[in-house]
């Protein structure tokens, strides 16, 4: 199944992984703390899904964002809720692989985006089309799961997530199976689990410096709701990790 096919399938499902506590209080505010002011900032937001960082973004008053993502079916939805609550966001069905270089935006961000590279001329290809895509001095923010993530550690089941080997080996590493805990019914998907090399090697190749690797932190909210002990196997083993570069 393609990336497309697959997340076409998840469609609107997929707002609903942003209630997971691991999303909730890992993911979302380390990225957006990573991120910082955006303020008349131009933003194109990568595999933008059904737009959670996209309208986030415009919130917090980003003069033009622009979601692109290869999946109809996600891209459908983020205009579903574009149309119920206007922001004044915009939004494209199609492929990074394939933007046109147009050195117009002041900021690049992605969430699990770059993991979907199946070789690492394909990795390398995608920094080449983000690069391209900035002014320059531009910013790209990305969170991927963790390169050197210890499988055998401290699990993310408690905090609404599951991550596991396939077993396979792609060109850029190993293939695992990540699958979201939703109430209604646990959604899963494949990726790559880029090694921590390609992704310095192809960001550099691309034309990128400053590359800098940022730990994510559980925010003191999740603190507040679950207690600190709670968080203890995160910390451990964090499943996600932040990457800051410049053009």
């Amino acid at each position: 199944m393609s990336t497309q096919e697959m997340y076409d399938e998840i469609g609107e499902a997929f707002e609903g992984f942003k209630a997971l506590p691991l999303a909730r209080y890992v993911e979302a505010p380390s990225f957006l703390g990573m991120v910082g002011d955006v303020a008349g900032r131009r933003v194109i937001d990568l595999a933008c899904g059904t737009g959670f960082y996209t309208r986030e973004l415009k919130r917090r008053g980003a003069a033009d964002v622009f979601g692109i993502d290869v999946s109809g079916e996600m891209i459908r939805a983020a205009e579903g809720i574009e149309q119920a609550a206007p922001l004044g966001v915009r939004y494209e069905v199609g492929d990074v692989a394939d933007l046109t270089p147009a050195r117009e935006f002041d900021m690049a961000t992605a969430v699990m985006f770059l993991n979907y590279a199946q070789t690492v001329a394909e990795f390398e290809h995608l920094c080449r089309k983000v690069h391209g895509s900035l002014r320059g001095g531009g910013e790209f923010f990305m969170l991927h799961q963790t390169p050197d993530y210890d499988f055998s550690g401290p699990s993310p089941r408690e905090y609404g997530f599951l991550t596991e080997l396939t077993g396979e080996e792609g060109d850029t590493g190993p293939r695992v199976r990540i699958t979201a805990l939703l109430e209604e019914a646990p959604i899963t998907f494949t990726a790559g689990l880029a090694r921590r090399e390609v992704f310095e090697t192809c960001l550099a190749k691309a034309g990128f410096g400053e590359i800098e690797w940022v730990p994510t932190e559980v925010s003191p909210a999740g603190v507040a709701a679950y207690g600190d002990a709670f968080w203890a196997d995160y910390r451990a083993n964090p499943t996600f990790e932040m990457l800051r570069c410049r053009a």
